[in-house]
C-alpha cells in the first residue's frame, strides 16, 4: 500500500497532467449562472456534508514519509502521537510526518507497533496537531456513505468516497520487506477508492468520525493489479485498543486476539501439494503444549475450519477469542491423526 519510488510518483503526476491537458475542450454550460437566475450558488445537502467534513477532518491527516516510501497517518491525540498503518513505517530508519499546516516535514520517533494488527504509532514533538476524533466501529451499517482521506500517490490531502460494502470480514496482506504481514478481523469493506498511500489514513462517516484505517485493496491476478471498489480498513475499535497501549507501554498486553502459542510454517508434502500448518516449536505452558501438541506435529483443522496454511490458520483464530475452548485436528509424525481440545491463549504484542 506504500508508495514507494518517488521517480514513480513524478511519473504519475506528469501522466495525469497529460490527461487532463489532451483532448480537452471547453463546452458551453448552457445552466443559468448564479447571477441571471439571481440565487447564489448553493451546493446540495449531500455536497454541503461532504464539504463540513472533509474542512473537519482533513486537517487531522498527515502524510508519513520514510526512507524507503510514503505513506498517511491521523492525528491521535494532543500529545503528538499519530497513528498508522504498521507496513508504513516497519523497519525505517528515517520517519518525517508533514501536516497540513507545516512548510517543511517534521521529525518523527516510533512510539511502538503491532504488525499482527497491521498497525503502529510515531510521535511528533513541538507541533500545532489536530486530533481527529474517532468513532464507535460497532455501529456501522452496510451502505452507509464513508470519505477516505489520504495521500494516494503522493497527493496529498486527497478524499474519495463510497459506502460501507461490508462489515466483519477477515482479510489479510503478505509480507512486505520489514512487514511480516498481517491477519485483521473485523476488517471494514468500503467501496471508496484506496491507493497505495492511502495506507494508515483516514476513513470518515458524515458524522467527522474516523470510523476505519485504509490498510489494503483486493488484488486480482485476472486484471494484473487491485479490483476497483474493494478495500479493506482497520475498525477504529482495534485502532483505539492497540493504539491507547502502545502509546501507554510502547507495547500490546490485551490484543483480544487468539493464539494457540506455537511458532509455525506451511508444511507442503512430496508432490508439492500443501499439507497442513507444521509446529516448529511450542511455547512451553502454552495452550498447544497443555493440549498435547508438539514439534513436528501438522495442525489440520481448528474449529472446524481446515488449516492448509499458516494464514488460513491466523485467519481461523482471527476469528476467535481468548480463553475459547476449541477442538483442534493433529497429525502426527507418524500419519497418526488425532482430535485434541485447545484452551487459547492471547496472542502477545
Amino acid at each position: 500500500m506504500m508508495e514507494r519510488h518517488t521517480r514513480s510518483v513524478l511519473a504519475v503526476l506528469a501522466g495525469l497532467a497529460l490527461i487532463a491537458g489532451c483532448g480537452t475542450r471547453a463546452r458551453r454550460d448552457t445552466r443559468p449562472s448564479a447571477a441571471s437566475a439571481g440565487t447564489p450558488v448553493t451546493g446540495t445537502v449531500l455536497e454541503q456534508q461532504f464539504e463540513q467534513v472533509v474542512k473537519k477532518v482533513l486537517p487531522s491527516v498527515v502524510q508519513i514519509n520514510t526512507d524507503s516510501g510514503l505513506g498517511s497517518g491521523i492525528v491521535y491525540d494532543n500529545k503528538g502521537d499519530i497513528v498508522t498503518n504498521d507496513h508504513v513505517v516497519a523497519g525505517a530508519r528515517r520517519l518525517q510526518v508533514t501536516t497540513p499546516s507545516s512548510k517543511r516535514p517534521l521529525p518523527a520517533t516510533l512510539v511502538g507497533e503491532f504488525s499482527a494488527n497491521d498497525l503502529a504509532v510515531v510521535r511528533v514533538k513541538n507541533a500545532p496537531l489536530t486530533p481527529a476524533t474517532f468513532g464507535d466501529s460497532a455501529r456501522l451499517a452496510v451502505g452507509q456513505i464513508v470519505l477516505a482521506m489520504g495521500n494516494p500517490l503522493g497527493l496529498s490531502g486527497s478524499v474519495t468516497n463510497g459506502i460501507i460494502s461490508a462489515l466483519g470480514r477477515t482479510v489479510s496482506s503478505q509480507r512486505e520487506g520489514a512487514f511480516p504481514g498481517a491477519t485483521i478481523a473485523g476488517a471494514v469493506q468500503t467501496s471508496a477508492p484506496i491507493n497505495p498511500g492511502n495506507s494508515g489514513g483516514a476513513l470518515v462517516t458524515l458524522a467527522n468520525q474516523v470510523v476505519g484505517i485504509p490498510t489494503l485493496t483486493v488484488s486480482d491476478p485476472q486484471i494484473g493489479g487491485a479490483a476497483a471498489g474493494i478495500g479493506f480498513a482497520i475498525p477504529s475499535n482495534t485502532v483505539k485498543l492497540i493504539a491507547d497501549q502502545l502509546i501507554a507501554s510502547g507495547r500490546v498486553k490485551e490484543s483480544g486476539r487468539a493464539a494457540i502459542g506455537a511458532k509455525v510454517r506451511t508444511v507442503v508434502d512430496l508432490r508439492g501439494e500443501v499439507e497442513g500448518v507444521g509446529v516448529v516449536s511450542v511455547t512451553p505452558g502454552g495452550p498447544a503444549e497443555k493440549a498435547g501438541i508438539a514439534a513436528d506435529d501438522v495442525i489440520l483443522s481448528i474449529n472446524g475450519v481446515r488449516t492448509p496454511t499458516t494464514t488460513a490458520l491466523a485467519e481461523a483464530l482471527a476469528a476467535l477469542k481468548p480463553g475459547q475452548k476449541v477442538k483442534a485436528q493433529i497429525m502426527r509424525p507418524d500419519g497418526a491423526r488425532e482430535t485434541v481440545t485447545i484452551t487459547l491463549g492471547q496472542l502477545p504484542g
